[in-house]
């Protein structure tokens, strides 16, 4: 048995069944590996940042870790922008990186990168094989490191001798580690603060946003008048019916301080005090009161239901039924707006539907008008590096194993990004609705210009423009294997979207907006 083996056959007894890859030449004993031995999906993508971002939305829905099989350094590199953005979704990866044979590494061939260096920016865990029998304990180290609470990029990288050499063992899987223990003095503290202060908002994130942690929390809120919020850069809500009707913390500063300025002690559930993505002149970098105070009820290593459970049972909260949402919304009709694809989306969207929202300025008011949906997954670009999207439908579409409907609404200028996952959705008959937010612009970066204070002209106009040429998003997807139209209005989209869900396979709806 060679290295490559022993690491397939260490990945499957660990439950690691599924590969999403991009190989070369220093992966080809790997590729023959799992070529050779049966168990595990293997799923190919156009680029490493597809690669990467369907592990990511394959985690996010199935909650145990795929693998990656990524091309030395510079396939690492490709892949970086998407695992950024799932290290900051606590999302859990194996993330499997070739590179240079132990002995070739000295010749500085054309592929040699420091890959180590590379891989500890967007990993967790990050550990280079050097022998063939050590490859399986070294596998076993890593998937114990990405199931690890609640999620971790472990990268390996992989020479390519320790592939081909023989040697091989395999290693039995080791146990994930336990959650830290949640501090009965903050739950104490907590408690305090909830019955004796009037405006206490308790914010989300994390597994506090699943449904488990969602009914806790509102018992907890109904006991003792808190408010409940989701942090903005939640990767994952469990939204619709029969679930809370959190709102998130607004992205925009001035308006995330107003949403904020009333709570004088914000009590924390897998989140951490909200900051803005970016500074702007004379505005602060922090989203709350000068004066808030933070209790840190569960970090995100710890479990956000135990830690929400010993709160209940502190302040004996009685159960407490989540509210109705009044009636689905109706079809939509007429033109396009923010809140009319929101509307239709949640009028038509399929029971147990996945959303996969990138779709930036244009989505900030869906939620409100999506409340009444049917029980969903709706997920979140996470980390800010755009591009994730499309790759991350793709790998929900994957782990939902044909059984989900996944809409993904998407801007056109990040959906360039990764749009070869459209390849990957066409070649496994993935049932993928996209839904092309089309404006021809990068709208975010011409607010963004005028939140620093700007005035764009000619020049920035141009830089942010994306006409001249129109991207031509039906050519693009039919290109990719993917069928798809386009849309001008509200009455022509919910025809297109209601088709789209009756179609095995991906479709594609391009929105002039």
């Amino acid at each position: 048995m060679n290295g490559a083996e022993s690491l397939v056959r260490t990945l499957l007894g660990a439950g690691v069944d599924t590969c999403f890859a991009n190989p070369g030449t220093s992966e080809m004993h790997f590729v023959a590996a799992l070529d050779q031995i049966p168990g595990m999906k293997c799923v190919l993508g156009l680029q490493e940042n597809v690669v990467t971002g369907m592990a990511d939305g394959y985690f996010r829905i199935a909650r145990k870790p795929a693998s990656t099989l990524l091309h030395c350094g510079p396939g690492l590199a490709n892949g970086m922008g998407n695992l950024h953005n799932a290290r900051r979704a606590r999302a859990g990866i194996v993330n499997i990186v070739g590179d240079q044979a132990t002995y070739h590494a000295k010749h500085d061939a054309p592929l040699q990168a420091d890959t180590d260096a590379m891989a500890r920016t967007v990993s967790n865990w990050v550990h280079t094989s050097t022998r063939s029998d050590q490859v399986g304990a070294d596998a076993a180290r890593a998937i114990q490191a990405a199931n690890s609470t609640p999620g971790q990029i472990a990268t390996l990288i992989l020479p390519s001798d320790t592939s081909w050499d023989e040697a091989g063992a395999v290693a039995a899987p080791l146990p994930a580690p336990d959650p830290a223990q949640i501090d009965p003095a903050t739950v104490q503290n907590a408690a305090r603060a909830l019955r004796e202060e009037g405006k206490v908002l308790i914010l989300l994130a994390g597994h506090g946003v699943f449904a488990p942690a969602q009914d806790l929390a509102w018992r907890l809120a109904q006991a003792t008048g808190a408010t409940l919020m989701a942090d903005y850069v939640t990767s994952h809500l469990a939204r619709g019916r029969g679930r809370l009707p959190l709102n998130r913390v607004p992205y925009n500063t001035d308006l995330a301080r107003e949403t904020l300025a009333p709570f004088k002690t914000i009590i924390l559930v897998g989140a951490k005090p909200p900051v803005g993505f970016f500074a702007y002149p004379g505005k602060p970098s922090t989203q709350y009161a000068d004066d808030a105070r933070f209790i840190r009820l569960s970090r995100p290593d710890q479990d956000a239901v135990a830690a929400l459970q010993a709160l209940v049972d502190e302040l004996d909260a009685p159960a407490a039924a989540i509210p109705d949402p009044g009636p689905r919304p109706d079809a939509p009709t007429g033109d396009c707006s923010p809140e009319g694809l929101a509307r239709a989306v949640a009028a038509l969207m399929p029971e147990n539907a996945i959303i996969s929202d990138e779709s930036l300025s244009y989505g900030r008011g869906f939620y409100p008008h999506t409340f009444a949906a049917p029980a969903h997954d709706w997920l979140h670009l996470a980390g800010g590096a755009i591009g994730d999207g499309l790759p991350v439908a793709t790998g929900a579409a994957i782990a939902g194993k044909g059984a989900r409907r996944v809409i993904s609404l998407q801007a056109d200028g990040s959906a360039m990004y990764s749009l070869q996952s459209l390849w990957t959705q066409a070649r496994e008959k993935l049932p993928c609705t996209t839904v092309i937010i089309s404006n021809r612009k990068y709208q975010i970066l011409i607010g963004e210009y005028g939140n620093v204070g700007a005035t764009p002209g000619k020049t920035a106009m141009d830089m942010l423009d994306l006409s001249n040429p129109d991207l031509n998003w039906v050519s693009l997807a039919n290109g990719m294997g993917v069928e798809a139209a386009v849309a001008t209005n509200l009455d022509e989209l919910c025809d297109l979207m209601r088709s789209s869900f009756t179609r095995p396979g991906p479709f594609l709806i391009e929105l002039i907006v």
